[in-house]
């Protein structure tokens, strides 16, 4: 199940947004930040940074494969 994860779903969700609000946020199509979240195309390096930096995270947050810990565990530290 975890390859099927995709980081950039969980991060916005973690952080109670929608595609919607992503894409007006880049000023990009929804349907192209909607491929982005079910894995049928990646975004730009340079826009997964402006990803990171509207959501708060590092850009490796929406990179690794393994749970983000803020989303397994809230408040674990």
């Amino acid at each position: 199940m975890v390859k099927n994860l995709n980081r950039i779903k969980a991060v916005l969700a973690d952080k109670q947004k929608t595609n919607k609000w992503l894409a007006e946020q880049l000023d990009k199509d929804p349907a192209t930040v909607s491929k982005w979240c079910t894995n049928s195309c990646q975004p730009s390096i340079e826009t997964l940074m402006q990803i990171a930096k509207l959501l708060e995270v590092q850009t490796d947050d929406l990179l690794r494969l393994e749970e983000i810990p803020e989303i397994a565990e809230k408040g674990g530290k």
